[in-house]
């Protein structure tokens, strides 16, 4: 067994302190196994990168963004290197995670039980990985 990678869990830590008011939103209804049974967390440090959320058994990430990740091409680059590590990508703005709480929820929902086509648009951009209806309950 590997042990602890200081610096990593550290700036994770940092990160789930430094939670915005849609993170903090939609992490209560994620968290507890309280959507559809999954186990997400906070702050997983994926690569070089950290996922706002993840279910691991269904190798999820949920992103929750800002204005300033319209068109960042570092988003995309980030999502590639996820997807080629074996996680399907969400992404929601943060708005939507405030105002748009339970249709942002079904749609994570969707995705956990493999119901959820690649999709690009203004709101919601869902990047599947090869093997995402394999892992999807």
């Amino acid at each position: 067994m590997r042990g602890p990678n200081e610096p990593r869990t550290s700036r994770a830590r940092s990160l789930r302190k430094a939670d915005n008011d849609a993170e903090k939103a939609l992490w209560s209804e994620l968290k507890g196994r309280q959507l559809n049974g999954a186990k997400f967390t906070r702050q997983l440090p994926i690569g070089p990168y950290f996922a706002d959320f993840a279910c691991r058994e269904s190798r999820l990430v949920v992103e929750l963004d800002g204005s300033q990740h319209l068109e960042s091409e570092y988003d995309r680059r980030r999502d590639r290197f996820m997807v080629s590590e074996g996680w399907s990508v969400m992404r929601f703005w943060n708005i939507d995670a405030l105002i748009e709480r339970n249709a942002v929820v079904e749609t994570i929902l969707a995705a956990l039980n493999g119901r959820l086509e690649p999709v690009e648009a203004p709101d919601l951009r869902f990047t599947a990985a090869a093997n995402y209806r394999e892992k999807s309950s």
